[in-house]
């Protein structure tokens, strides 16, 4: 761990909608900091009691754009999940004001599909005003009798 990396403890607050949690965490921009966002993110999402096909989802988008913000940010890379009672938004932020975007690959290149997966697997993303923030938001499925 480095001076810079910081976790702060999953917080629980009443707030108008129930069931409410969030967790967040400012890594240094290190290739490990991915492998570490996608630990806390699978832990936090069972502690909400969210599993399954979803928290596989919502982690490998954690993934991803943790790993875009070390590979093309600057500074600390922080992330945010938030979970309600129906949805789970997910922020990665970082220093550089340059927004990410989708990219064409063809079928030799190694990389570039993140944002593609992202915009595949949650329901809906997108990018901050500033281009600091790059965000993506899961409905969690409600068991209806």
């Amino acid at each position: 761990m480095t001076v810079a990396t910081s976790v702060a403890p999953v917080t629980t607050r009443s707030l108008p909608c129930p069931g409410y949690a969030a967790v967040e965490a400012c890594f240094a921009p290190e290739p490990i900091c991915v492998g570490r966002s996608r630990h806390l993110s699978g832990v936090f999402l069972r502690l909400c009691e969210i599993d399954g096909p979803l928290t596989e989802s919502v982690v490998l988008c954690v993934s991803e754009l943790v790993t875009n913000g070390v590979t093309h940010g600057m500074g600390d890379v922080s992330l945010r999940v938030r979970c309600w009672s129906n949805e789970i938004h997910v922020e990665v932020a970082d220093g550089s004001s340059v927004p990410a975007t989708t990219r064409s690959t063809t079928a030799d290149d190694t990389s570039g599909r993140g944002l593609l997966l992202v915009e595949a697997l949650s329901w809906t993303w997108g990018v901050s005003e500033d281009g600091r923030t790059t965000w993506c938001t899961f409905r969690i499925p409600t068991d209806k009798p």
